[in-house]
Parts: C-alpha cells; sequence; structure tokens
C-alpha cells in the first residue's frame, strides 16, 4: 500500500488491464469467437476533457472523464466518482466492470462511469455545484447522458445532492422532456428518487454474505458451520457501502468484530456497535479510543485481525500481495470495486479461502437504480397503485377465515396479514432476490464448469455469456 494510514490503494494505472486479465481468463470457459470477445472487452466509447471553474479570485482547470464501455444494452449506466486520484484507466476499468455486473445481476443496462479529479473537500458547495453542472453540460453536449443513452448514478465522493443537481441541469436543458429524470438515478426522494436507494449497496453486500454462508457444503470446506449467526466480520470502511453492510450483516445475526477507517482500525473479539461507533466518529472525529476496543493507528493492521469474514468497502487495491498472506478472515467479500490485486486472489486462495467478487457483491446499488429508472420512466411510485386494493382483498379473506372457523385474530395478527406492500418493502424484496438468484447462477457456473476455480472466473463466464447473446440478439454477430 502507497500508505498504510489510508484507505487508498496502490498504483491503480493498471486496473483496467487487470480486469482485462480476469476476462481473458475466463474467455478460455466460453465457447465465442474471438472477434465477439473483442468487442465485449473493448470500450467503445471514452470522453477525456477539461473544463474551467471560477475558484476564489482565480480559475481552475478540472480533469474529467465519462466511458461508456458497452451498448450491448441501453441505456449504459455508471456511477460518477469524485477524487483525486481518479484516471482514465480506473475510469475505463469501473466502466468495464458494471457492465459485467449489469450482466451478472440480469440488470438490462450496458457498462459506463464516469471520473471528476478533485476531492470535494478543497470545494465549497457552491464550487462542487458549479464543477457538477458544468460537467453536467459538457455530457449533454457529447450526448453523453440520458434516459436513454447513459445513465449517471453516485459513486465515491458524490451522493443525492450531486445526483439532484445533474437531474436539474439535464431537465433545464431539455425543455419538456417528459423522461428527464430518468437521466440520472440515486436522487432525493423528493426529486423522484426511490426508497431504499441510499442503502442498496449495503445491504446487496450482506445479503450476498449471507447467501455465500448459508451453503454447508462451502463453508464445511472452509472449517466453517453454516449461516451467519455468530460469523465475526471486519469492515473497512463506513461510507455509504461500508457502514450500511456492517449494520445489515448485524441485524442479519453476524458480530462486526473490527472497522477500519482512513485515520485508523478498532477491535473487539466481543463485538462493536456499529451505530455506536459512528456517533463516537462524530463525536470526537475518529473511531480510535472507541471503549473497549483495541485500536490501530495504521489502519492496514485492522484488515489483519481474527475473523471469519472480510469487507473491504473502501477503494482499490486494498488487499495485496503484501498483505494477503496475513489476513485470517476466510470469506472476503468484496464491496468495494477492485479491492483485491490479481496477486493477492492468487495467495488467498492457496490458503484455502473464498472470494465473493466485487461485481456481484456490489451490485446492489445498480439494482435499485435500475428500479428507480423504472420508477422515473413509468411516472408512479411502486405500491401506489395496487396496495391498498391488496390490503381490501386480504381484508376480506381474513374475515370470511374468521367467520368459519370461529377464531378471532389479534389486532396485531390482522395488521400482519392485511398489510400491502410499500415502495421500499417491494425495493427490497426486489433487491433480496436478485442477489439470491444471482449469487446461485455464478455457483453454479463454478460447480458445473470443469475447471473454474473461483467465483470471479464463474461470474465473467455468465457475463460473458449473456452479454453475448445480447450482440447476437442485435445481429451484430452470426
Amino acid at each position: 500500500m502507497a500508505n498504510n494510514n489510508s484507505l487508498v490503494g496502490g498504483d491503480n494505472t493498471h486496473f483496467f488491464s487487470d480486469v482485462c486479465k480476469n476476462f481473458d481468463y475466463a474467455a478460455q470457459f466460453t465457447q465465442h469467437n474471438a472477434g465477439l470477445l473483442d468487442q465485449i472487452k473493448s470500450c467503445n466509447s471514452v470522453y477525456r476533457f477539461r473544463f474551467p471553474i471560477r475558484k476564489g479570485d482565480g480559475f481552475e482547470v478540472i480533469d474529467a472523464w465519462r466511458v461508456e464501455h458497452s451498448q450491448h444494452q441501453s441505456p449504459t449506466k455508471g456511477g460518477i466518482r469524485y477524487s483525486e486520484m481518479v484516471n482514465e484507466d480506473e475510469v475505463m476499468a469501473l466502466a468495464a466492470l458494471m457492465t459485467y455486473k449489469c450482466a451478472i445481476v440480469n440488470v438490462p443496462f450496458g457498462g459506463a462511469k464516469g471520473g471528476i479529479k478533485i476531492n470535494p473537500k478543497n470545494y465549497s458547495v457552491g464550487e462542487l455545484e458549479n464543477i457538477t453542472r458544468r460537467y453536467t453540460v459538457e455530457l449533454i453536449k457529447k450526448n453523453f447522458i440520458g434516459p436513454s443513452i447513459d445513465v449517471p448514478a453516485p459513486d465515491y465522493g458524490s451522493g443525492e445532492r450531486e445526483m439532484s443537481w445533474i437531474a436539474d441541469t439535464y431537465a433545464t436543458m431539455n425543455p419538456g422532456q417528459l423522461d428527464a429524470m430518468g437521466a440520472v438515478t440515486g436522487k432525493p426522494i423528493a426529486l423522484h428518487g426511490i426508497q431504499g436507494r441510499r442503502e442498496a449497496t449495503g445491504r446487496g453486500v450482506a445479503i450476498a454474505i449471507r447467501e455465500c454462508l448459508e451453503v454447508a457444503e462451502d463453508m464445511q470446506k472452509l472449517g466453517l458451520t453454516s449461516g451467519i449467526s455468530g460469523k465475526r466480520i471486519i469492515v473497512q470502511g463506513l461510507g455509504n457501502v461500508g457502514y450500511y453492510t456492517a449494520k445489515f450483516l448485524q441485524e442479519f445475526g453476524g458480530v462486526i468484530v473490527g472497522l477500519c477507517e482512513f485515520e485508523g482500525a478498532i477491535y473487539n473479539a466481543d463485538g462493536l456497535d456499529v451505530d455506536a461507533v459512528l456517533q463516537h466518529r462524530k463525536d470526537t472525529g475518529s473511531i480510535l479510543n472507541y471503549p473497549g476496543a483495541k485500536a490501530f493507528v495504521n489502519s492496514a493492521e485492522g484488515l489483519e485481525q481474527p475473523c471469519d469474514v472480510l469487507v473491504p468497502a473502501a477503494l482499490e487495491n486494498q488487499i495485496t500481495a503484501e498483505n494477503a498472506g496475513r489476513i485470517q478472515a476466510k470469506v472476503i467479500a468484496e464491496g468495494a470495486n477492485g479491492p483485491t490485486t490479481p496477486e493477492a486472489e492468487a495467495i488467498f486462495y492457496q490458503k484455502g479461502g473464498i472470494i465473493i467478487p466485487d461485481m456481484y457483491a456490489n451490485a446492489g446499488g445498480v439494482t435499485v437504480s435500475y428500479f428507480e429508472w423504472l420508477k422515473n420512466l413509468s411516472h408512479v411510485a411502486f405500491g401506489r397503485i395496487n396496495r391498498r386494493f391488496e390490503e381490501k382483498t386480504n381484508l376480506n379473506m381474513v374475515n370470511m377465515i374468521e367467520n368459519i372457523t370461529g377464531i378471532s385474530l389479534t389486532p396485531d395478527q390482522r395488521s400482519t396479514l392485511v398489510k400491502g406492500a410499500s415502495e421500499l418493502e417491494l425495493v427490497n424484496s426486489g433487491l433480496e432476490d436478485t442477489m439470491i438468484r444471482s449469487y446461485h447462477e455464478i455457483r453454479q457456473v463454478y460447480k458445473n464448469t470443469e475447471k473454474i476455480d473461483t467465483l470471479r472466473t464463474a461470474a465473467f463466464v455468465g457475463a460473458i455469456n449473456k452479454i453475448a447473446v445480447s450482440y447476437k440478439n442485435l445481429g451484430v454477430w452470426p
């Protein structure tokens, strides 16, 4: 790692190359011709641009990118990363991963990604708004954004606020476009967002881990009992993904024994209360000195403490050849994109571990973004039309059963049976079904394809096959 006290990985200028190596390795397990495989692998469109903004009494020139990796499905989809470390190679790699990620969870988008080379902490809210709106204008000018073209979303360093600026800018420059709000997802609820989007990625990671741990055959090989109950978990990163992953894993019965952030790490074998740690950090500015926990000023040491599951949910290149041998977890669930280098992955698998790959594990965000996009195009919230009808139907059924049986239900029992699904419940149900089905699709490829040695390779094989079918259906390939 370049800086052991940070959550920043080392040199990431070969990130796209690493993704392509994984692709090439998986491609040998498919039957597609070389030309089609090259089309699937390549980035279709790479837009690099610069624009000036006023800062203080002067001006600053901002570097930015938008990459559309594949148009086998339309629109393309992917977040916008605000980071002073972002570069073209990283954006290309993340766009490629988005293509495979969408295919893995059966979301009908092509992959895309954006990047703005800034540290948001160095800019005022007004300056960030100017940067975001100008970035959006540049995308509009080149036809790199639109509900049927390319749909951005939040990523590292951006969130609902930035997405609302993008939505407003796009709508302003496209007056009268009925579906303008579908040009970006991850918006605030008040601006046609969707319930459950904020926590979707973390919830998806937690479901992926729970599903992996439920497979008794696989857990037996690791020397673990099946099920998430009582499993010791370390989470790296207390941002949106890491926090919600830890929170839901706790709710599922896991024990959060370690948390890592850029200022250091804490560990308690008896468990940590995630919300209490977050409050402590708000009060003190650091997770360190949390009562009852052992502290590590070197954040990287937190990854190496005893646990069953490690969740790197920060940035890429966190687990490398240098520290992989010291990781004590049996399962690594990649909440972040590319947190495990290929060299580290080989070392970890030699130790007999399982890695739940990023392009599946953190697909909850794009899954719920898909639901938000559908909501924006249909112009009606999930559950709005049918919820009351369902409740009346259920009430009539309950009344009939009580009359026939003579058994009276308690008010709580009646409420549970009668209740219709809200938007949040429908979104969470759809997300859970997506993550569960997709995990077992990947595992089936892993179990049924000779010589496939990792879940990552199996995920790539499944994605390649689905994308190839899309291209063939378009008539591009025989």
